[in-house]
């Protein structure tokens, strides 16, 4: 998935706050600005455009540095667009969400004869992570920093989405920590740090896995019992995972391209877990719905050859 996609996901969802960290204060308001602009527009997918009362704060998020055409030379395009736009002061700020390799520079200007234009750098691996942790919607960009014991603090942070109130709040801030915790962890480390405690507050899969064990229970010899409430809490725990997975996808898939039609919600809810965790993957990558039905598409059709 595009990393770079997510990080424009949060950052549009909630520009007061991400605008807050970046500038290192609360502006009095934020608005989210198109990013297609005049002039033979250009369009970067993790390219961020926020207005705040008297300036525009230009975000682009990237996982590597190297880029085409390079990045100080989109910055200065950037830069002329906007202003020639807006006609207001304008902060840019590249947010580099990995270290690239040793010994190489980290470009904040583009220098050319008698053209220099200036550009912020935030090296995410270097950020406070205190900031990061006391506010969810910074929560996933914390897993990022670097720390002398990185899987405690992978742990660490999976302690704080699980003192959220609501179980919404803790579903939906989990599957954005562990999608951009997989930039930097392993795969299986993640899923263990994470699922076990949230998968087990979660009130669906308390009932479902409840119900398992008392069909277990209800099985007739003892050693009947025994096998029966293993299997019980094996199909509780499946059935567990899948509800809570398609309540996940429903409620990212609405945030991403609004209300859903009854026969795609169907669709989705008719997915295999390992299918819809690929969906809640995806999601920040596809531009808008008829990518989704494309998608989906294709997956049921692989599903009726098979």
């Amino acid at each position: 998935m595009s990393f770079d996609n997510l990080c424009k996901f949060l950052a549009e969802q909630y520009p007061d706050r991400i605008a807050a960290w970046i500038l290192g204060e609360a502006p009095q308001s934020v608005s989210v600005l198109k990013t297609e602009l005049s002039i033979e527009p250009i369009r970067a997918d993790t390219v961020v455009l926020l207005r705040t009362q008297n300036r525009i704060l230009h975000l682009e998020f990237q996982t590597h540095l190297k880029s085409d055409p390079p990045l100080p030379l989109r910055m200065l395009d950037y830069w002329v667009r906007l202003y020639r736009a807006y006609r207001l002061p304008i902060t840019q700020v590249v947010v580099l969400l990995l270290p690239p390799p040793a010994e190489t520079v980290i470009e904040t200007c583009f220098a050319l004869e008698g053209t220099v234009h200036h550009y912020q750098v935030l090296c995410l691996w270097e950020q406070d992570p205190q900031p990061l942790l006391a506010d969810p919607v910074l929560l996933p960009f914390a897993s990022l920093v670097d720390r002398p014991n990185p899987e405690q603090w992978l742990t660490e942070i999976a302690q704080r989405v699980r003192q959220l109130e609501s179980e919404q709040a803790r579903q939906q801030v989990s599957c954005y920590v562990q999608l951009l915790a997989g930039l930097k962890f392993d795969k299986g480390l993640i899923r263990q740090v994470f699922q076990e405690g949230i998968m087990r507050e979660s009130v669906i899969y308390q009932e479902i896995f409840q119900e398992g064990e008392l069909k277990g229970r209800q099985e007739g010899r003892q050693e009947g019992r025994q096998e029966g409430r293993q299997e019980g809490r094996q199909e509780g725990r499946q059935e567990g995972r899948r509800e809570e997975a398609i309540a996940l996808a429903l409620r990212l898939l609405k945030r991403r391209f609004g209300e859903l039609d009854p026969n795609l919600m169907d669709q989705v809810k008719a997915l295999a877990v390992e299918q819809l965790e690929a969906l809640v993957e995806g999601v920040f990558d596809w531009t808008d719905r008829a990518a989704l039905e494309h998608w989906l598409a294709q997956i049921h059709q692989v599903g009726n050859n098979g």
